[in-house]
């Protein structure tokens, strides 16, 4: 979300954002502090993505002083990123209680009832920040969200490239063209197929979009189809726009708020996205199937709604904390800074500068091709990479190595499981 409680003026349309590994990232750590995270320093081990240790380091700044609200606020944090909703509600209720103003807290605190489904506590929250349009689109979702019919569900791909799509049914129509992208966080359509879906919107807003303008609207869908699954009363965006959307040809776009109702399985090697109701035994299957398959389970974090994140590393960096960004567009397996790529000694190919897009803005990002990128037992070596000479803060508080995008994972499948927060990712088709 932008400073004013709205989402940011580049916020994603159905396919933008995702091209071409575009997305600018924040650079990697410099010794001075990675030096203040080894010595416990709680801001500098948040930053670094050490974030069980940060957490006991704010625990201990609270201790001495109750009224700390930044210390609250970030303690909260730690917890909303691994999806521990009773310790993210206490220690960011307790923010709150110091600076109920506090605009980062008013919005983790939001993000931490919507994911939860707990729309009517988040919408105070959006609205002490400004966020209106937000407020207007949950307040109009009437009983329960995101009602799940069906055990599990394995969509085959229609194709892999430029971008994987699978057909899915909107209020009962005939099957459209869906992308997926865990860049992306809602689900969102066409104007043409939210007319056809009969939608009528209940809040829009007018973002910055390539090199004009566009428009978004927000309501709420009866029921969407994935094959054997049925997802129902989910809030959905469509847009409108005169500029050809860089992310080709479909009817819509998956995005993370979907995948995090389910336990999802992206099966880039068997071509196919496998969707199962969350259940203790589904988890447990998940498990079993990942340890034989010699794959052991990853961090799993949640930042700003739907960013997805884990621990990889980058030209033999070691593990640090990498965006996953697994579907949508791109031709480069990871988008790291231009310092990142420097600091690492990957070899930047200026020659052949690239023109794509980024957060539905133009960019140009160059080649870079480091010695190995990798995500637990899964790697690449020597495979194309695109380093971005735009650094932007991070809103998140910590520092990324870059982003995984969807070359990298062809070989293998990944299973995100957000009530564990673990990550497995396999070499082969999924079982």
């Amino acid at each position: 979300m932008a400073d004013d409680g709205e989402w940011d003026r580049r916020s994603l349309l159905r396919g933008t954002a995702v091209v071409a590994g575009a997305a600018a990232t924040t650079p990697l750590l410099g010794k001075a502090a990675t030096a203040q995270a080894d010595s416990g320093d709680a801001d500098a081990l948040f930053k670094a993505g050490k974030f069980e240790q940060a957490g006991r380091a704010y625990e201990e700044i609270l201790k001495k002083d109750p009224s700390n609200v930044h210390a609250a606020r970030r303690r909260g944090h730690v917890g909303l990123l691994a999806n521990k909703f009773p310790e993210a509600e206490k220690y960011l209720t307790m923010a709150l209680n110091l600076a109920p103003s506090d605009k980062e807290t008013n919005q983790l605190l939001g993000d931490c009832y919507m994911r939860q489904d707990k729309f009517s506590l988040a919408i105070p929250r959006w609205q002490a920040v400004g966020g209106d349009v937000r407020a207007k689109w949950f307040g109009a979702v009437r009983g329960t969200p995101y009602q799940i019919h069906g055990d599990i569900s394995r969509l085959p791909w229609l194709q892999t490239d430029p971008t994987p799509l699978v057909e899915a049914s909107v209020n009962g129509g005939p099957p459209k063209r869906f992308m997926f992208y865990t860049g992306a966080p809602w689900l969102g359509m066409s104007a043409e197929v939210a007319k056809e879906a009969g939608l009528t919107a209940v809040a829009k807003q007018q973002i910055d979009y390539l090199n004009g303008t566009a428009w978004q609207y927000f309501g709420v869908l009866d029921s969407f189809k994935l094959g054997d699954i049925e997802l129902r009363n989910i809030p959905v965006e469509w847009s409108e726009t005169d500029q050809q959307d860089p992310g080709g040809p479909n009817d819509g776009i998956i995005g993370t708020w979907v995948f995090y109702h389910l336990l999802t399985t992206f099966d880039y090697a068997g071509r196919s996205l496998i969707l199962r109701r969350r259940t203790p035994e589904t988890a447990r299957k998940a498990r079993s199937a990942a340890a034989r398959a010699g794959a052991k389970p990853l961090p799993l974090w949640l930042a700003n709604e739907h960013g997805v994140h884990s621990t990889g590393s980058v030209a033999g960096s070691g593990p640090q904390v990498v965006g996953l960004s697994i579907g949508g567009v791109s031709e480069a397996a990871a988008v790291m800074s231009e310092e990142t790529a420097k600091r690492l000694r990957v070899r930047i190919d200026y020659d052949r500068p690239l023109e794509t897009f980024g957060h539905s803005h133009p960019v140009v990002v160059y080649p870079c091709y480091p010695k190995e990128i990798r995500l637990g037992d899964a790697a690449a070596k020597g495979i194309y990479c695109s380093a971005n000479p735009v650094s932007r803060p991070s809103r998140s508080g910590f520092d990324t190595l870059g982003a995984f995008f969807h070359p990298f994972y062809k070989p293998y499948n990944v299973t995100l499981d957000f009530t564990d927060m673990n990550l497995y990712i396999a070499r082969g088709k999924a079982t």
